[in-house]
């Protein structure tokens, strides 16, 4: 997935300014794509600190091809309730944990999760959005 801001004000100075305030991207996911140089001004990359200005086009690929290998993956029953290209929402049922533990080492939301994307060649990492206890039952945000 790609995005793209058009500065059109002078509300921001830097492109950090512009990942952090306007797509609200963590400094987690900054490192990484500094790392990965999918920051981008005017088709170039380009440093966060670089000053903007008016017309300038700020581009960031979120495009990473990388999965959860410390998942195991295990085939159990997903209810999907919306897939796109960037999210998969999944309805959790109670008393299913979350993420793989000691005592759930293969039977958790994550091991199922992992097991749809190995199946669909989804090359993602799971990332839940929502932090649920293991006997909370809702929708859950992934991707």
């Amino acid at each position: 997935m790609k995005l793209e801001y058009i500065v059109n004000s002078n509300q921001y100075k830097t492109i950090k300014e512009v990942l952090k305030n306007h797509f609200h991207i963590s400094d987690r996911l900054i490192l990484k794509l500094k790392r990965t140089n999918q920051i981008y001004l005017n088709k170039s990359q380009a440093p966060i600190y670089f000053p903007i200005h008016l017309n300038d086009v700020i581009q960031i690929d979120l495009t990473f091809n990388e999965i959860s290998e410390n998942i195991v993956p295990k085939q159990l029953p997903l209810e999907i309730v919306f897939e796109d290209d960037a999210m998969l929402i999944v309805n959790k049922s109670a008393f299913v944990p979350v993420h793989p533990s000691i005592s759930h080492f293969e039977d958790s939301l994550s091991n199922g999760v992992q097991y749809y994307f190995q199946e669909k060649n989804i090359k993602s990492k799971i990332h839940i959005v929502n932090r649920l206890d293991k006997d909370t039952s809702r929708p859950c945000h992934i991707r």
